[in-house]
């Protein structure tokens, strides 16, 4: 079996929100200051010895991140018909991560959103 390297990015922005259907205090608008890892798994290294350019993966979350940063969330074309959840925030940045940085030898594997220290969503495919 090949051996996998996993890089990871960690980086925040913040945003509110609202949860429509949500019975409690969620519904009302909210803020997060909103922390996100996002996993890269490298199936083969270059020259140097690096499998994905930590720079590459950090200006990748910085474009997209900087969409949803200081913004009201549920108002992002992104969340139009569904809640902006940590799971489906964790959702949207994984497939559009994925849509720059995928190729055949890297692959974002998993992104994590937390709202919170300690409370928080990750999502990957299989």
């Amino acid at each position: 079996m090949a051996g996998v390297f996993e890089i990871y990015v960690k980086t925040h922005f913040s945003a509110a929100h609202a949860l429509t259907g949500y019975d409690g205090d969620c519904s009302r608008i909210h803020g997060h200051n909103w922390m996100v890892e996002v996993s890269i798994q490298c199936r083969k290294l270059d020259d140097v010895g690096i499998g994905i350019d930590f720079k590459d993966v950090k200006d990748a979350v910085e474009e997209i991140t900087q969409g949803l940063d200081h913004c009201m969330l549920n108002d992002h074309p992104a969340f139009q018909s569904v809640n902006p959840t940590s799971e489906n925030v964790a959702m949207f940045l994984y497939k559009q991560l994925g849509s720059h940085l995928n190729n055949e030898y890297t692959k974002v594997s998993r992104v994590k959103v937390f709202e919170a220290p300690g409370a928080g969503a990750a999502y990957w495919e299989e």
